[in-house]
C-alpha cells in the first residue's frame, strides 16, 4: 500500500491543502491539514504521512484547472468515506459540467432520492474534496448562490472562473 502524502498548492482562491494516497485524492480544502486528517481511519492515522512538493496525477491537473483547462480535474481519482447517499451525491456532482450549476433539489434527484434535498445539502457540507468534487456548482433553487464551507467569495470566484456567473 502506498503511503499517505500531503502537499500545499498556491491558487487564486488561497492555499490548497491536499492529502492523497498515490494518485488518489483523499482530501482537498482551504482550511488546513487538521480537517483533512479528521476523515482518516484510526489505522490510516497510524501510518507515516509524507510531504511531497507535487502529487502525481493531481498537482498538475489542479494547476491546469486554475490556468483555464476546466476539464483537467475530471480525471483525478477520488475517495472519501461516507454513506450510500453521500457517495451517490458526490458522484453526481462530478457529472455536473463546469460552467453550469444545479440546485440541491436537482442534486437529490441525480443522486437517486428526489425527496432528499436536505441530505443533498448535507453531502455538500460533508464533502472533503473541494473543487474536484464540485459542490461549488450546487446553488439554491432559483439560482441564489447558497453556502460554501470556504466562503461565498471563493464559491463566486470558482463559478466565475468556470463561466457559470457573468
Amino acid at each position: 500500500m502506498s503511503k499517505l502524502l500531503t502537499t500545499t498548492i498556491a491558487s487564486p482562491i488561497g492555499k490548497l491543502f491536499i492529502l492523497s494516497r498515490a494518485d488518489v485524492l483523499l482530501g482537498l480544502n482551504l482550511s488546513g491539514f487538521q480537517d483533512l486528517l479528521s476523515s482518516l481511519s484510526s489505522h490510516e492515522l497510524e501510518e507515516k504521512i509524507g510531504k511531497s512538493p507535487k502529487l502525481p496525477g493531481i498537482s498538475d491537473k489542479l494547476a491546469d484547472y486554475f490556468d483555464g483547462d476546466l476539464k483537467a480535474i475530471n480525471s483525478i481519482k477520488v475517495k472519501q468515506p461516507g454513506g450510500d447517499f453521500s457517495q451517490s451525491a458526490w458522484s453526481a456532482m462530478r457529472k455536473i459540467k463546469a460552467g453550469t450549476t444545479e440546485s440541491y433539489s436537482d442534486l437529490a434527484h441525480r443522486a437517486g432520492s428526489p425527496a432528499a434535498v436536505r441530505a443533498a445539502g448535507s453531502a455538500c457540507a460533508k464533502n472533503k474534496i473541494a473543487i474536484v468534487i464540485p459542490c461549488h456548482r450546487i446553488v439554491k433553487t432559483g439560482g441564489a448562490i447558497g453556502a460554501y464551507g470556504w466562503g461565498i467569495n471563493k464559491k463566486i470566484w470558482l463559478l466565475e472562473h468556470e463561466g457559470a456567473l457573468a
